[in-house]
């Protein structure tokens, strides 16, 4: 058997073993990136390897899984696993995520003490070399630190389906004590609470550094059930929300190659013109916060559309340059 498909029987392998409730064969042929029938053969070679798989009746389908997990010989991880989980810790206390880093930390030292001492001696020279040789910048400009009781009492109102009350130090009345639906945390340069005030409105972002004093409520709340916050948090280009609009960039021919390499939104198209330049094409919100990313491309940038981007755009170069050249600056608030 060649080597891709042996690892392929063990990824389904241990796919079946994490899945609590297990899987049926559409899910595992979409998870493992083949058709029905290559799943079918697949699951059939897992059942010879692993007899203890289980078969569970759902409804009109069936559902597979292998109970009581894997042997350790099969679940030892690998240099390039065990490197990004201490780069991703080591990440997250960079950038001041101190509670968050150290449950990656934890979790390293799980995966460590539970390794078999041949597979441990083999692999952490390894890892220890590729730490010192690699890194992750930290990205410039101020965030704020984590309050770990903050973001734990949010995490508990979310698992128990609670409302949270707090002080908030922002807004248009601020110092006042807010009761939401909290419906999941956003972390970035700032962190926010996705909530809803009162339950059941549209959801507002608030800042976990302006939140104070939280209580969880005895008081049922969440998301309803349409709600998913990857898909909220990518109709912005940041944070903030608003209106949705078709932008549309040009990059000239000089930034071409970054802008084949880079990605602006998750909806984005690419189209490379005649004259090198690169057409890219999302729908988002946040105008604001787009033209201050664009500020990083120099003249390597154009915009085409919307006419609110081109606005925001020139507006806060008119704010840089008053700012600098001793003009008066003004600005709406």
């Amino acid at each position: 058997m060649r080597h891709e498909k042996a690892y392929s029987l063990l990824d389904l392998a241990r796919r079946l073993a994490a899945s609590p409730e297990g899987l049926t064969l559409d899910e595992m042929a979409l998870e493992t990136g083949v058709g029905r029938r290559t799943a079918e053969r697949m699951r059939d070679a897992v059942a010879t390897l692993f007899p203890q798989m289980e078969e569970i009746a759902d409804g009109q389908s069936k559902r597979f899984k292998i109970p009581h997990g894997l042997d350790g010989f099969f679940q030892d991880p690998t240099t390039e696993e065990l490197l990004e989980l201490n780069k991703a810790a080591a990440a997250l206390h960079a950038a001041g995520a101190a509670p968050r880093a150290r449950a990656l930390d934890t979790l390293e030292r799980k995966v460590r003490s539970a390794m078999r001492g041949g597979a441990l001696r083999r692999t952490a020279p390894d890892v220890e070399a590729l730490v010192r040789a690699e890194t992750i910048a930290v990205q410039a400009g101020p965030r704020p630190f984590e309050d770990e009781s903050l973001i734990a009492a949010i995490r508990h109102a979310v698992m128990a389906m609670r409302a949270v009350s707090f002080v908030y130090a922002g807004g248009s009345t601020p110092g006042a004590r807010r009761v939401v639906a909290p419906y999941g945390l956003m972390f970035g340069r700032a962190n926010y609470l996705v909530a809803a005030e009162p339950p059941g409105q549209e959801p507002r972002n608030w800042r976990l550094d302006r939140i104070g004093e939280v209580e969880v409520l005895n008081i049922a709340a969440a998301a309803p059930p349409e709600f998913n916050l990857a898909e909220y948090a990518n109709r912005s280009f940041g944070i903030y929300q608003d209106e949705s609009q078709e932008v549309v960039l040009q990059i000239l021919p000089h930034g071409a190659d970054d802008a084949l390499g880079w990605r602006f939104h998750p909806s984005q198209t690419t189209q490379l013109q005649a004259d090198g330049s690169v057409i890219v094409r999302f729908t988002a919100s946040g105008m604001k916060e787009l033209a201050w990313h664009l500020f990083t491309w120099g003249d390597k940038v154009r915009i085409l559309g919307p006419d609110a981007l081109r606005e925001a755009m020139l507006e806060e170069l008119a704010l840089a340059m008053a700012c600098h050249d001793g003009a008066p600056a003004s600005r709406e608030t």
